[in-house]
């Protein structure tokens, strides 16, 4: 099973995740908060900034896929996703920018979400795992 960190503490990363598990209809997926102790030993060989600074898929074997990366790898999992995987993958440079733009801005995607603004600092948001 692979494991999708999250942060729990954020409107934006809740509705997204939660959308991302019922398209998941295989079971394929699992989510993890990024302050869940399973998550400090799934990605123990990161730092806590780096840890903190985005979403991480841990596959089944323990390969971990940060940021902008877990997006063509989740799609290939997801029914229907494998097409959109194939041009995620073939534009990793572009997919990275719209994650980090996406982090940066998931204060304002809030309000159109209709979910609880993000805790985290807008300040405190960093590109750390570029």
């Amino acid at each position: 099973m692979y494991t999708l960190l999250y942060d729990a503490d954020c409107g934006f990363c809740r509705w997204s995740v939660s959308r991302i598990l019922s398209w998941d209809r295989r079971g394929m997926l699992r989510a993890v908060p990024l302050h869940d102790p399973e998550a400090g030993r799934l990605l123990r060989e990161m730092t806590r900034e780096r840890r903190f600074a985005s979403w991480h898929l841990v596959t089944p074997g323990g390969l971990i896929y940060s940021a902008g990366r877990v997006v063509p790898v989740l799609l290939r999992m997801l029914p229907g996703g494998g097409p959109v995987a194939v041009l995620a993958a073939a534009l990793p440079g572009p997919v990275e920018w719209a994650y980090h733009w996406v982090a940066q801005n998931r204060h304002r995607l809030t309000r159109l979400t209709r979910t609880e603004a993000c805790k985290v600092e807008r300040s405190d948001l960093r590109d750390v795992d570029s």
